[in-house]
């Protein structure tokens, strides 16, 4: 380390300039970079990242794609000098602006973050203090990166949440994390990330929680910053649709190596590498699962009907009045900007919140009048896969014990070690199914990409071989070639299995590949509601015109 640097040819956060003041080369600079974990009673040290190189200059956009593991988020982490614990440099080096941040001082390395160089986190939920309210939380940006006032900085945050598309910004301003979506969550920290106008953002899976209007507008805002103030950023995605219009270059990762790396015309339009053809080949809007043949069941008893279901909370109706219905073993999509009340609906739905009014059918049943245990029986058949795995598993568990407890939750105690080796060959199968290996079983949550957990939530849901299943974003942390994966699975177990799905999700070339129906929600509320070809080929409402307008890389489908 070479401590603080104050020679008269750096600047004030030690990054070296040229006679005029100027930055000679790339704003950033990543020289054959090699990182690696080290697992706990392990003595070696696993390489995550190998011989990585890219350069950006200011205003360029670099997106790193690839599959979950592949390395992208490892990279982003490196160059902000966040590793974990347990990451180790195992070579190379980054440099900002001619200077490598290795050699820097810790309180210049830490200077650097947030007004030099600053994260769009992957989760939201995990990145923001539960226990603060999330105005405050972006201030402090500005309070440790900038020299305005009190007034000047509750104002410019106001600023900056209306930037990102939210209403009502002082009430936004005061509220805590847990009373947002976490799409919600998601645009407070793009708002903080932005706050003091940083020479690089390195965006990881910045908009992974957004629908397609917000999406776009988030992505007009780092496009903006990116002309008005020569920002350079680095892009990790799992979109190729978003990389495609949003990049100037392109790199692609595969098991921690840049497999293709060129400009993003060139990458997208004529990729060398195979792996990077495959990946293209599983965009959504490419896959064709054929047409849906919906049972229709001799009772004509659908799996999920709704009847003008509302849900507030206090004077807020986050369900406003809505109705539909879903026949067995058909998949029934909503759709909908983050915070319109899908996720509240699929709550309702799986009995995990009360509704305020209305009725919901289950399989014949109606829920309202069930005691608690009356209930329990039919969860079995109604499973639900979260929109934020990691939230919903126990940290404390392995992914076995992850899996398996829905198989515990109907089992008698008395029958779990009669059942074990039962139990334990239902989980392999599941997680196999979700394109996991055995070698999973004892892994923890925090030992798995974003990607993975979420594969692990949709093998407890699918394990206990349920009727209906909810699934909220349940392909949102995966990249194309896992998610095309998992939608190819969906597709078929309903088709072996009967299974009825109500998918929630804001990707409309996911929704279109494997839905039958589609809703669409603004406000609490259902503007329209049809099949995929009225809804997607023939919208009447204007709010569903806007959402098909917005969608990303719609070159890609036509590659």
């Amino acid at each position: 380390m070479s401590g603080d640097i104050t020679s008269p040819s750096t600047g004030a956060d030690g990054a070296s300039v040229g006679p005029d003041g100027t930055p000679p080369g790339p704003v950033l600079a990543v020289e054959r970079l090699s990182v690696g974990y080290r697992k706990k009673g392990q003595p070696t040290t696993t390489a995550a990242v190998t011989d990585v190189s890219f350069e950006l200059a200011a205003g360029q956009v670099l997106a790193l794609v690839g599959e979950s593991g592949s390395g992208k988020s490892t990279i982003g982490h490196a160059i902000l000098d966040l590793l974990p614990s347990n990451g180790r440099l195992l070579g190379g080096a980054v440099t900002y602006r001619g200077q490598a941040i290795g050699d820097l001082s810790a309180r210049a390395r830490r200077a650097l973050r947030g007004r030099s160089i600053s994260l769009i986190p992957q989760d939201p939920t995990a990145s923001l203090d539960p226990v603060r309210r999330v105005g405050p939380q972006v201030d402090d940006v500005l309070r440790l990166h900038t020299d305005l006032d009190t007034g000047a900085r509750r104002r410019r945050v106001h600023e900056l949440f209306e930037l990102v598309g939210f209403t009502d910004v002082e009430r936004r301003y005061r509220q805590f994390p847990h009373e947002l979506s976490g799409g919600m969550r998601q645009r407070v920290l793009i708002a903080a990330a932005v706050a003091a106008e940083p020479d690089v953002i390195v965006a990881d899976e910045p908009t992974s929680g957004l629908d397609a209007t917000v999406q776009a507008q988030v992505l007009d805002l780092i496009d903006d910053l990116r002309r008005r103030t020569g920002t350079a950023v680095v892009l990790i995605t799992h979109d190729l649709g978003v990389a495609a219009d949003r990049s100037d270059l392109v790199g692609v990762l595969r098991q921690g190596r840049l497999v293709e790396l060129g400009p993003t015309r060139e990458v997208i339009g004529s990729p060398r590498d195979a792996y990077s053809r495959h990946l293209l080949d599983s965009v959504p809007a490419r896959l064709d699962f054929g047409p849906h043949t919906v049972p229709e069941p001799p009772s004509g008893v659908p799996a999920v009907e709704v009847t003008d279901l509302g849900k507030r909370y206090g004077a807020h109706a986050a369900v406003d009045g809505i109705s539909f219905t879903v026949a067995q073993g058909s998949t029934f999509s909503i759709v909908g900007e983050s915070g319109s009340g899908k996720s509240t609906t699929a709550r309702v739905l799986t009995g995990l919140t009360a509704p305020t009014t209305g009725r919901v059918s289950l399989l014949g049943t109606e829920v309202g009048g069930l005691s608690a245990k009356e209930f329990r029986a039919l969860r079995r058949d109604v499973q639900i896969v979260f929109q934020n795995p990691y939230a919903s598993f126990d940290p404390r568990f392995d992914v076995f014990s992850v899996v398996e407890e829905p198989l515990h939750s109907f089992q008698p105690a008395r029958e779990r070690r009669r059942r074990r080796q039962e139990n334990r060959d239902r989980v392999v199968s599941a997680l196999e199914s979700a394109a996991l290996p055995s070698s999973f079983l004892h892994r923890h949550p925090r030992e798995l990409s974003g990607g993975q957990r979420q594969r692990v939530a949709i093998a407890r849901a699918l394990v206990s071989e349920p009727k209906v299943v909810v699934l909220d974003e349940p392909v949102s942390a995966l990249d194309v070639s896992v998610q095309a994966q998992i939608l190819e699975l969906l597709v078929r177990l309903q088709r072996e299995r009967g299974l009825t799905y109500v998918f929630i999700s804001h990707d409309l070339a996911v929704v279109r590949a494997i839905s039958d129906r589609v809703a669409v929600m603004h406000r609490g509320r259902i503007v329209e509601q049809g099949t995929v070809a009225e809804v997607f080929d023939h919208p009447s409402a204007p709010y569903t015109e806007q959402l098909l307008a917005s969608v990303a890389g719609r070159e890609l489908a036509s590659r």
